[in-house]
């Protein structure tokens, strides 16, 4: 009975623990920095996981190739009723040949000792494997941009609402104010009903903002491959993300064997390479050898054809010789060439791609940076040009339009300002990426 009872612990214990871990693979962290963002798309994104699954596709097709080189073993059987019998003459005798039941099974082994099919298979396995790794590479490369591009949008929609907050306050006091001023008789109606249409457009404003939060979110979390009814709470800090975040070196210039576009043109252009040598080599026979064991089974008799078996076997070589193909192997070496001379003015071309994209990345970033210092002076001026002149109008200097258009420039110069530093961010990234240095380690 104790014996029972440990069992039943111990199988509990084992359902409660595959429960556990369960629900931890479920789990996501409660918070996100931009690193965390990363590093789970890395491990969880679409985008990602198929191009993994991709290599481990290719992998299966490397050693289909390979397998070739195994010795290959097959059986063939065959059960045989002779209907009607062959008759043949023999002088004056007419002789029924053969019996009326036969079988045999074949057992046969086979070893390739030279084919250009499976050489080329082998020389190519190198290549194969390193494209799918390219390909891995290439997807997590956009898959930092891309996810870093949403985190920043997020942010930036963040701040919008922060400012418009902010403002909401502000326009709610003075509308308040104005609408008393009117009721002392000390202001035209005409104040407060300013007041009113321009906090009912800030208000709409928050409003579409805000919805927009969930459409963004809801981007992040497809390309992190997170659930889309988790909450995906992001952690940053703003003071760090514009000492740290902004600022790069633009004196470095562009490798080309950084990039992973070209280096992927690299690895198939080896392989168009290894093509063209296996049509030169299309005149090598394909040589293998064999062994078999071929048991034969005759009787009249059904039930007794197995009683007795006339077994045959025999050991050999075979070569199969291209002589003539009708100028086939020929044409497929011209225009395996054609293909190298394609992909080498792809090569060359490419070059000059990014080189471009260098260029424009980089004449981005620095209008982008120029622009986002110069709205970063205009938002701390449009802050001062307003508390000037809402202390005017407190002391009743200034006309309300003028606090209005004071307001309204601040609010713009504010938003501004955060959307030059989202510009400025994304230039940044694209300008990495132009460089081949987006680190996706």
């Amino acid at each position: 009975m104790a014996k029972y009872k440990v069992l039943l612990m111990l199988v509990g214990l084992l359902i409660s623990w595959q429960v556990y871990s369960q629900q931890a693979s479920d789990t996501i962290p409660g918070t996100f920095t931009l690193e965390q963002c990363i590093s789970y798309t890395l491990k969880n994104g679409a985008a990602v996981h198929q191009a993994q699954i991709d290599a481990s596709i290719a992998e299966r097709d490397v050693r289909i190739g390979l397998s070739s080189w195994l010795p290959q073993i097959s059986a063939q059987y065959a059960a045989v009723h002779n209907i009607r019998r062959q008759t043949s003459v023999f002088g004056d005798q007419v002789i029924t040949i053969g019996t009326k039941y036969n079988s045999n099974i074949l057992f046969q082994a086979t070893q390739t000792l030279y084919s250009n099919d499976v050489f080329l298979a082998s020389r190519a396995a190198k290549y194969t494997r390193m494209q799918a790794a390219e390909n891995i590479q290439s997807n997590k490369i956009d898959a930092v941009v891309e996810v870093s591009k949403a985190f920043y949008d997020i942010l930036f929609t963040r701040e919008q609402l922060r400012i418009l907050n902010e403002n909401i306050l502000r326009q709610e006091k003075q509308y308040r104010d104005a609408h008393s001023r009117y009721e002392s008789g000390l202001a035209d109606k005409t104040d407060y009903q300013r007041a009113s249409i321009s906090l009912a457009n800030t208000r709409s404003s928050r409003k579409r903002t805000y919805e927009s939060t969930h459409a963004k979110f809801a981007y992040l979390k497809q390309l992190m491959g997170i659930d889309p009814k988790k909450e995906l709470t992001l952690q940053y800090d703003s003071a760090t993300l514009m000492s740290e975040g902004i600022l790069i070196d633009t004196t470095q210039t562009p490798s080309y064997v950084s990039r992973i576009e070209y280096q992927q043109l690299q690895t198939q252009m080896r392989l168009l390479q290894l093509n063209t040598n296996y049509y030169k080599l299309g005149f090598l026979p394909t040589l293998s050898a064999y062994i078999n064991y071929n048991p034969l089974f005759f009787n009249n008799s059904l039930p007794d054809l197995y009683n007795k078996a006339y077994p045959t076997s025999a050991l050999g070589i075979q070569a199969s010789i291209p002589i003539f193909t009708g100028t086939k192997r020929l044409q497929n070496v011209k225009r395996a060439r054609l293909q190298e001379d394609r992909l080498q003015v792809q090569l060359d071309n490419t070059q000059r791609a990014i080189y471009t994209e260098y260029q424009t990345a980089l004449a981005n970033y620095k209008s982008d940076y120029n622009e986002w210092q110069v709205l970063r002076q205009n938002a701390e001026i449009a802050k001062e040009v307003y508390n000037t002149i809402k202390l005017q109008y407190d002391e009743g200097i200034k006309a309300y339009v003028d606090l209005i258009v004071a307001e309204t420039d601040l609010q713009t110069a504010q938003l501004n300002y955060y959307n030059a530093l989202f510009q400025v961010l994304s230039s940044k990234l694209d300008y990495e990426k132009a460089l081949g240095i987006i680190n996706v380690n």
